[in-house]
């Protein structure tokens, strides 16, 4: 059920329903924690579709998330003042912005879901939203759904590295405390033995 229901979603992970993304609106949703009425990218349609799906009542756009959106919108970065900061691209839930720090962004029209996120991050508003092609938010669920998903493995990849690089730097502090002092030395023989053998060969003259 969770994944009909996310199937439904307009991916644009705006997090306007009050969750994070659209999967775990969806979560919410089939857990009977969410209403059907909480995503106004989706409407009045996906309202009917969420309803038809789960056999709840149509009812309106909850008015605590927003009005029912029926006008595509994209990001548009006003170049000139932008100051890159990165603070947009680490927002953007489809990997819809290029740039890096110190240099100038911008944004990769057909990527943008519309979903407003960069607008409160940028600290010199210098990002609007302009009227997109009216383009089928159904249609383009799958390609925002597919970016979303790849930024997502590409940031707990990063995650991992880094905490790798954590574990490494604390293993070999450790491992150098130990060989300065015998009180920490390694309870493993062999790795006591080396311990010891570069601590003597430290005090040779």
């Amino acid at each position: 059920m969770i994944d009909r229901i996310d199937a439904l979603l307009p991916q644009t992970q705006c997090q306007r329903c009050g969750y994070p993304a659209c999967r775990p609106y969806a979560e919410a949703v089939a857990g009977g924690v969410a209403g059907i009425n909480q995503c106004p990218p989706g409407g009045d349609e996906g309202i009917a579709a969420l309803a038809a799906l789960t056999g709840k009542p149509v009812v309106p756009m909850n008015p605590v998330n927003g009005v029912p959106i029926t006008q595509s919108f994209v990001a548009v970065i006003d170049e000139p003042v932008c100051i890159g900061c990165t603070k947009c691209i680490q927002v953007c839930p489809t990997d819809a912005i290029l740039g890096a720090s110190q240099l100038m962004h911008t944004v990769i029209e057909a990527e943008c879901s519309g979903c407003e996120l960069c607008i409160p991050a940028c600290p010199v508003d210098c990002i609007a939203m302009i009227p997109a092609p009216q383009l089928s938010m159904p249609a383009r669920a799958p390609q925002f759904r597919h970016r979303y998903e790849q930024r997502e493995r590409r940031l707990a990849r990063i995650a991992d590295e880094r905490r790798n690089v954590h574990e490494q730097r604390k293993a070999l502090l450790k491992a150098r405390a130990a060989a300065s002092d015998p009180s920490e030395a390694p309870s493993d023989p062999v790795a006591r033995a080396l311990a010891a053998a570069r601590a003597k060969a430290s005090k040779t003259p």
